[in-house]
């Protein structure tokens, strides 16, 4: 990679470098990662509660106005006790850059279920009507102010350009598997700074991507329990979880045989499609997924829903297929 494939090169003098080495980055504590940019405010409350009747006009439309956070809440919920408050806190110093929606999960348990909410506090980001990030756990209140801040501002402020290009022609380079590429771009904004998340799950990606398994497990490994839970850390770990299962899989050419034997062989069907997700063959995958969902759904104990969940949570709120999936879904388990 020459300098100028890579933002963070050193000017004359500089010590910065960009080399990567598998399993031996240092993390320290989480950041929320950069989000888009603020549409502009709406009128109305900065905090309120939605339902599930409501949660399209509260969440889906308003955000189209200015970013929307939406806290998953319920009221045996500790840590959401601690959480609640400071959110509200930001979100009203804030002072309409965001709002806040709450939505209380033990009364309206569907949109947290077709989102795979799995566990609470979770704090989901909304931006142009679809979820661009979030959170899960009671974090410290610094953690929600960089979150609030780098979701709507302030205007005058912003993240460093430099680690925003880095991370946009990394996750570029990832996607087109130009794997080497990729790693040490996220090792440069590493080194730029150590925590953030982005740049530590993309580098795990890289050595999933590379075969570097065990690798990939010792930097996870060496995150903190708090970067951990952060959306980008976590999809990294699910892929990980993924990529180990996936070798016990058996041959796809076989799988595809015994499918084409019999369209009703739904263990096939999603042993194949755990394959295909691994391989990056998204849409290929889910539409395994819902081959079975559309022949009995509930199969295996709700299996292919279950399978879905998982491939949400590997893939990140913020991918397109996932947000295409999760509207398919959500259209089969309401229709």
């Amino acid at each position: 990679m020459t300098n100028s494939d890579n933002p963070f090169a050193p000017a004359p003098g500089s010590q910065m470098t960009g080399t990567v080495s598998f399993g031996g980055q240092q993390a320290a504590s989480s950041a929320a990662p950069s989000m888009a940019p603020q549409q502009g405010h709406a009128a109305g409350p900065l905090v309120s509660d939605t339902t599930t009747a409501d949660f399209s006009r509260d969440v889906i439309e308003a955000s189209r106005q200015q970013p929307v956070i939406v806290d998953f809440w319920a009221p045996w919920c500790g840590p959401c006790k601690q959480l609640t408050p400071i959110i509200e806190k930001v979100v009203n110093e804030a002072g309409g850059a965001v709002k806040l929606v709450k939505l209380n999960i033990d009364d309206h348990p569907a949109i947290p279920g077709q989102m795979g909410v799995q566990s609470i506090p979770a704090v989901v980001a909304f931006v142009d009507g679809r979820p661009v990030d979030g959170f899960m756990g009671a974090v410290p209140e610094s953690e929600v102010r960089n979150f609030v801040t780098k979701l709507g501002g302030p205007a005058d402020q912003g993240p460093d350009p430099r680690i925003a290009a880095a991370m946009e022609k990394a996750d570029a380079s990832l996607a087109e598997g130009q794997i080497e590429q990729a790693a040490q771009l996220y090792s440069a904004v590493l080194q730029a700074d150590q925590s953030h998340a982005g740049a530590m799950g993309g580098l795990a990606n890289a050595m999933i991507a590379a075969d570097a398994l065990d690798e990939a497990q010792q930097l996870i490994d060496q995150a903190p329990e708090e970067m951990r839970a952060k959306p980008e850390m976590a999809s990294a770990i699910k892929k990980l979880e993924l990529a180990r299962e996936v070798a016990s899989l058996g041959n796809p050419a076989e799988l595809e045989a015994r499918i084409a034997a019999d369209e009703r062989d739904f263990e096939a069907r999603l042993q194949l499609a755990k394959i295909l997700a691994a391989k990056g063959e998204r849409e290929q995958a889910v539409e395994h997924v819902f081959a079975v969902m559309r022949r009995d759904r509930g199969w295996n104990d709700d299996a292919a829903r279950k399978q879905l969940l998982e491939f949400f949570e590997a893939w990140g709120p913020a991918d397109p297929v996932t947000a295409s999936a999760r509207r398919q879904l959500s259209s089969m388990l309401f229709s």
